[in-house]
């Protein structure tokens, strides 16, 4: 009787198949052997006893290994069967390349030949993937045996990082190279292929949104213009999912809680370069809210006195996020009112006919159930503080779950990890919870390098550094330095958001600038050192307060001819203004009750006169209303803004009163409108202290493919700068101090590239006066890269 494997193949330039072959060797071998045993033995089971057993071609392996390994001892007496189940234990032990038993009389020999050691693990052919990375994807480890089957499922791992990056037509053949003293070097050889794109994204069953607004939702994109440089059009299976969310997420916010994404498939197209994604959608009614009403099944709790706190309306469009928003203000002031374990579970009523949704907030006590202890793992660099102070509770609250739920969302959205899982589990008895957080660290820094590009400042570079996570701490930390054709800019920003633990963001700004602008005729330095307090003050309302510390020059450059005015702000050498001041801003343009309007409202006033030169109140104020009709492929924008600048003391300068630039009223060049010293040469713009503006745009598709990135739009802008009292002219020749509105229309081309937004105005102005300086032309581009 001999036992063996059967067809070794000799280790040179082994491929796939054939490392196939080497792993499935020993299976078919044992079949073989078994029916060659089974037409050659009689009927009546033999039997074998060995006086000593011959172990020959292991070199590594010990004789005693060896024979554990098969289960056999000397003197033992063993069946055909038992000696059959031994040559298998060897031959899936994974240490041979072939096994051969065959008795010899009362002497067992076994033959083996062992498998070589890996000596080396090699990547050719990867670019996309760098080494190190496809080292923590493989199994076969240098200096250990090597295992066939390891390498083949090593080469289908790695085609699998390449396939979810989107290159499904990437291929690995594992290769190996024998060396001297049974050793072998393991080549994968990887053949990346190209990225397979999306080259339509499409939908079936939207009526009420387009196409092109359904693909804005999505987090992949069709291949566009630039699409070697756009990384998210590329095919990612995993990313369906997270794709359909976000519709579903999109729909129940505008009403739609019927929507379904019941299927989507995707084509290859003929090249294998290109999927077509399509998504079957079932949009459903769109509801509103009906009857909101408060109901307390709690002892002591005034179901009236709460509803007051409810912000819902009837009427008003279904969204969860409102209900979740209204069930938070519920729970905080229950905790303000001392009442503890209060829950508010809200129940839905649906009325077809009139396609509302009734809802009740029923209050009553949960489970007397308290936080043990929050347990986080795996932060490496970011301090516990920083993700402890995401939670609204500490060790021994109440347990709120929908706290618990809101806590990872702020941990996920502090965006400093890959990563971040938040559980609740039982505790130590049944009225403990332990919180678990499970995160994940990533990079928090950057280094940049950008450019742009406009007609008013030429072309610049821009070199910052930024860390979001300071040190751990959760601070943020920015250097930044600018240079174009008439600016030059450095800056430091600093800011802390939890000063003391507290939901206080201290922030410090020190800003150095240096201008030669060609629209005047003097060049300026300018230092600011600004440090500021921010906090709440509402759901959608931040007030900061702030100190000014700023000093201005005003250079004079030859060998131009000064206007009067200006060579006395000139004269007046260095100014240093201190002040305090104060914003408020007020947001609701991403947490407000209609998800396709929202109004941005700011006023900010500051004091100067705590030393320093200058004595002065300066107030701002800006209302912006933003709405998106036509099935939200349009978006309408209106803005009004103005300023008044109150001198009592010191020189009043034209750098310190407002000066107009493109940002506030196209059209003109900056501090094109307004008066105007025309005394000398330069006829340089002298600002003013009272200003009025306002802006109208509509953004819309202009029908091009959706790939390209470029939509249209149009503006009209209205705007007026006047007022030159407490002013020192000397004697120059003024125009314009009295005011008038000037007005601009224009069309506008906005194409979004991957280096950047590029953005084209074309403007002509209906109004203005005989010295304004007009502008009818910008081009406008800021990128990072």
């Amino acid at each position: 009787m001999r036992l063996s494997t059967w067809g070794a193949v000799p280790f040179y330039q082994v491929k796939t198949s054939t490392l196939g072959k080497l792993a499935r060797s020993a299976s078919v071998c044992a079949l073989l052997s078994v029916a060659w045993v089974a037409s050659s033995v009689p009927a009546q089971a033999q039997q074998y006893q060995f006086n000593s057993v011959q172990i020959n071609g292991n070199d590594r392996i010990g004789d005693a290994a060896i024979l554990r390994s098969a289960g056999i001892s000397r003197g033992q007496t063993i069946s055909g069967g038992q000696l059959n189940d031994a040559y298998q234990k060897l031959q899936n032990s994974g240490l041979f390349e072939s096994v051969e038993i065959e008795p010899r009389g009362g002497t067992l020999v076994i033959s083996v030949v062992e498998l070589p050691t890996l000596n080396r693990v090699r990547f050719e052919g990867n670019k996309r993937i760098k080494d190190e990375a496809l080292e923590q994807l493989i199994g076969s480890t240098e200096r250990r045996v090597f295992n066939p089957s390891q390498a083949e499922a090593d080469a289908a791992a790695i085609a699998e990082a390449y396939n979810s990056e989107g290159r499904i037509a990437a291929r690995v053949q594992p290769r190996i190279i024998r060396r001297d003293q049974n050793r072998v070097d393991l080549v994968f050889e990887i053949f990346e292929g190209d990225n397979v794109e999306i080259e339509r994204l499409s939908f079936v069953g939207n009526r009420k949104y387009s196409d092109r607004r359904l693909r804005r939702v999505l987090g992949t994109k069709q291949a566009g213009f630039f699409r070697r440089l756009v990384k998210r059009d590329t095919f990612r299976e995993g990313q369906v999912d997270v794709d359909k969310q976000l519709l579903r997420d999109f729909y129940l916010s505008r009403g739609y809680v019927d929507m379904r994404t019941s299927a989507v498939n995707g084509e290859l197209t003929e090249e294998r370069d290109g999927f077509f994604v399509s998504y079957n959608i079932t949009e459903g009614q769109q509801f509103k809210f009906g009857e909101v009403s408060v109901v307390s099944e709690m002892p002591g709790v005034d179901a009236e006195a709460y509803r007051k706190i409810v912000k819902i309306r009837p009427g008003v469009i279904y969204s969860p996020t409102l209900v979740e928003a209204d069930i938070a203000r519920l729970e905080r002031q229950a905790i303000r009112d001392g009442v503890d374990f209060m829950r508010v579970e809200p129940q839905v009523t649906r009325n077809d006919r009139d396609l509302t949704l009734d809802v009740s907030y029923v209050i009553s006590r949960g489970q007397r159930v308290f936080v043990e202890r929050i347990d986080i793992e795996g932060n490496t660099t970011t301090l516990d503080r920083v993700i402890r102070r995401q939670f609204d509770s500490v060790e021994g609250d109440p347990f709120n779950p929908r706290e618990i739920r809101q806590a990872a969302e702020r941990i996920r959205a502090l965006n400093y990890f890959e990563t971040a899982e938040v559980n609740a589990r039982e505790g130590s008895s049944g009225e403990q919870v332990v919180v678990d957080v499970d995160v994940v660290e990533k990079p928090t820094g950057a280094l940049n390098f950008g450019g742009s590009f406009s007609n008013n400042d030429g072309i610049g570079v821009a070199v910052s550094f930024a860390e979001e996570n300071f040190l751990g701490r959760g601070q943020k930390l920015s250097l930044s330095i600018s240079t174009a054709e008439d600016a030059t800019r450095y800056g430091i920003n600093f800011v802390e958001p939890a000063l003391l633990g507290r939901d206080l963001a201290f922030g410090l700004n020190i800003d150095y600038a240096e201008t030669n602008s060609s629209y005047a005729s003097y060049d300026t330095e300018r230092l600011i050192i600004q440090p500021s307090l921010t906090f709440p003050v509402s759901g959608n309302g931040r007030l900061s307060l702030r100190y000014t510390a700023e000093q201005i020059d005003l250079l004079e450059r030859d060998p131009i001819e000064n206007g009067l005015t200006i060579a006395g702000d000139i004269a007046a050498d260095p100014q240093i203004s201190s002040s305090i001041g104060y914003e408020y801003t007020y947001d609701t343009r991403r947490s407000g009750l209609d998800p396709t309007s929202g109004v941005l409202f700011q006023f900010s006033q500051d004091f100067a006169g705590l030393g320093g030169d200058s004595k002065y109140i300066k107030t701002v104020a800006k209302v912006t209303g933003e709405k998106r009709v036509f099935n939200e492929d349009v978006t309408l924008r209106a803005t009004l803004e103005g300023g008044a600048l109150a001198w009592q003391d010191g020189t009043n300068r034209v750098v310190d009163r407002f000066l107009l630039g493109p940002s506030i009223i196209r059209g003109f060049e900056p501090g094109g409108i307004g008066p105007r010293d025309t005394s000398g040469t330069s006829n340089d713009p002298l600002g003013g202290n009272l200003y009025v503006a306002a802006r109208f745009e509509a953004e819309f598709p202009l029908g091009l493919p959706e790939e390209y990135g470029i939509s249209g739009g149009v503006f009209y802008d209205v705007a007026n700068l006047w007022d030159l009292d407490d002013v020192n002219l000397n004697g120059g020749n003024i125009q314009g101090e009295a005011g008038s509105f000037r007005h601009v229309v224009g069309v506008s081309v906005f194409w979004t590239t991957p280096v950047g937004p590029l953005q084209f105005n074309f403007s002509k102005a209906l109004q203005s006066e005989d010295f304004d300086e007009e502008q009818s032309f910008e081009i406008t581009l800021r990128t990072q890269f």
